[in-house]
Parts: C-alpha cells; structure tokens; sequence
C-alpha cells in the first residue's frame, strides 16, 4: 500500500465510477481497477460495492476513505513543512579562538548562524593564543584565530581586526588619573590616553613572558628603555582578573575584554596606551585549500563571512573598539 493507491481509491470514492476517476486521473480504466483489487488484497477486505450504476464503499472502504484523507493531508502538510525549511550548506566547522575574544564574539557568531545556517553546526575551541595556532597547525580546527600572527607556515591567513590596548584598574585616590593625557583624535572619545612610560610605572598585576600581552608588554618597555613595576605574576587570566578587580593593582586589557572588566565603579580608571600604541592584531587562518574537503567548502565560506559580519556589527554598535580589516569590512 502506498500513497499513490489511497489516492487512486480516493478518486473513485468521490467519482463514484471507475470510468470517471479513471478519466480524471489520466490512467486506463483497467489499470485503475487492478490498482483497487490490489489494494483490497493488500487489507485482506472489500472496499468497493459494483453495480450497474457505479461503485459504493462498503464499510471497510468508508474507514479507508476518512483514514486515507487524513494520511494524505498529514503528507502534504509534512513537505510543505520540509519545503519551508531554510536551504543551505550543512556540516560542522571546528572554530579555535583565544579565550578574550571568546566572550565577546563567539555568542553572537553562534546565534546568528543558528538563525542563518541552521544546518551548520559549530564546536568551538577557546583557548591560550599559542594552543589556537596549534590547533590549526594540527588540523584539530578548520578557522582559528591568531593574535599577531600574519602568517603562519602551512596556513592560509588573512587579515581580521585591529583593536587597542588599555590600561585599567581602581585609582582609588586619583593619583594615575590626574597624569592622563586627553584623548587623541583616532581614540575612543571617552577615554583619554596614558603614556606607556606612566603605565609601567604604577604597580602592575600580569600574567607570565609566555602569554601574548605579557610579551607586547615586555616589548614596549624594551623599546621606551623603561622598568616595569610588576607586583603580582600569574598564569591565570582568572586569578589576574581578581587581582585588578579587588584594587591590587593595574594591568593592560586589549578592547574584547573590557565588557569583563567593573567598569561601573566610580574609581575605576580606563586608558589607551600611547607612546608607543600598543595595539593587538587579529588574523583569520584557515588550511589550505588542498587540505580541505571539497564539500565543506560552502559551510567554511557561510561561517567566514557571518564572523566578518557579526565583527563588523561590533565595532559599528561600539561594543568593540577595534577596526575589522578583513573581507567584508565597511569601508
């Protein structure tokens, strides 16, 4: 039994003849009449009454008739619900990013592939900077983010965002806050600059040599031939956080991380860091087209340009201080 034999018998049902429904289905009447013979094997039942005038259902055939009705329409309702459904590539994708983009980029990236591509599905890897570009160097993630990192052997890397470095924490008397310098032209109007000199002098709380702020820190330092004075060394982002966030001293925050940061408190102080500017660069890596299955290469192209879209998105709503300059950027 099939769907097609209901709807043969549906037709003689409301024809009343075999003659007519055979007409209106443009089939011959003895293929239409084995059809029914067949289906009445099938249900081990008569289903039509035959005389002179026509053909009847008994009542077996009036319960296929209603039972049959409901099926086809339950049918036809179940395709035009496949039908509705959005069209698109289908796969997964493995993202590998540092953990202070994470926070700020990861959930609306997610949320509006879900709503876009809901075919897609998305793992992400969020991580140390160095443990990203191992990821992809290891083919354990299909798009990483690196941080300072242009080009990398065995990878494809294109530009993505620029952003500034700041410097926070509680001034509780005033004292960092009186030696800032207004704002210049290219910053975010409502944050003034600190000079880097200024900045490494203050009691800092940072994480090891081996952590990408750290080593831009280091670096700066070397190059305006200034002491930095470090009163507290960690690891952990979240042990350095605490540290800042109870007042124990000041540290340096790329822009993806100052929604974690207590800027509601009266005291606390946020600064972009000049002289020199000490900016972190972001870049998209992917592995080589050759290393890639050629079917996946529509599911990597719909997350690529939805994670240009929704950077581009950040930066314009002013949740993220930082320039997208990879593809797609706004000019």
């Amino acid at each position: 039994m099939d769907l097609r034999s209901l709807r043969y018998f549906i037709a003689v049902v409301e024809a009343g003849s075999l003659s007519r429904a055979a007409g209106s289905l443009y089939i011959a009447q003895p293929a239409l009449t084995a059809q029914i013979k067949k289906l009445e094997s099938e249900l081990g039942a008569q289903l039509l009454e035959r005389s002179h005038a026509g053909v009847s259902p008994t009542q077996a055939g009036v319960q296929l008739y209603q039972d049959a009705r409901r099926l086809l329409s339950d049918a036809t309702a179940m395709r035009e619900r496949i039908q509705r459904l959005p069209q698109g590539p289908e796969g997964s994708v493995t993202i590998a990013v540092p953990f202070l983009l994470s926070s700020l980029l990861m959930g609306p990236l997610l949320a509006r592939l879900k709503e876009t591509h809901p075919r897609i599905r998305v793992f992400v890897l969020d991580d140390l900077s160095l443990m990203v570009k191992k990821a992809m160097v290891e083919r354990r993630a299909d798009i990483g983010i690196l941080v300072d990192t242009p080009q990398a052997e065995g990878l494809v890397c294109r530009p993505f965002a620029r952003e500034s470095m700041y410097f926070c924490g509680h001034d509780a008397d005033g004292t960092v806050r009186a030696l800032l310098q207004r704002p210049s032209a290219c910053a975010t109007p409502t944050r003034p600059d600190i000079d880097f000199a200024v900045a490494a002098a203050q009691p800092l709380v940072l994480q090891s040599r081996r952590f990408s702020i750290r080593q831009q820190v280091e670096d700066a330092a070397a190059l305006r031939g200034t002491a930095l004075n470090i009163v507290h060394e960690h690891d952990s982002a979240r042990v350095i956080r605490s540290l800042y966030a109870c007042g124990a001293g000041f540290t340096f925050t790329p822009a993806c991380a100052m929604g974690d940061t207590p800027a509601m408190a009266s005291d606390w102080l946020v600064a972009r860091v000049v002289n020199p500017e000490m900016a972190r660069a972001y870049t998209v890596a992917t592995a080589p087209e050759r290393d890639r299955d050629p079917g996946a290469d529509g599911v990597m192209q719909a997350v690529l340009q939805a994670l240009a879209a929704v950077a581009q998105r950040l930066a314009d709503t002013g949740r993220w201080d930082a320039e997208i300059t990879g593809p797609g950027a706004a000019p």
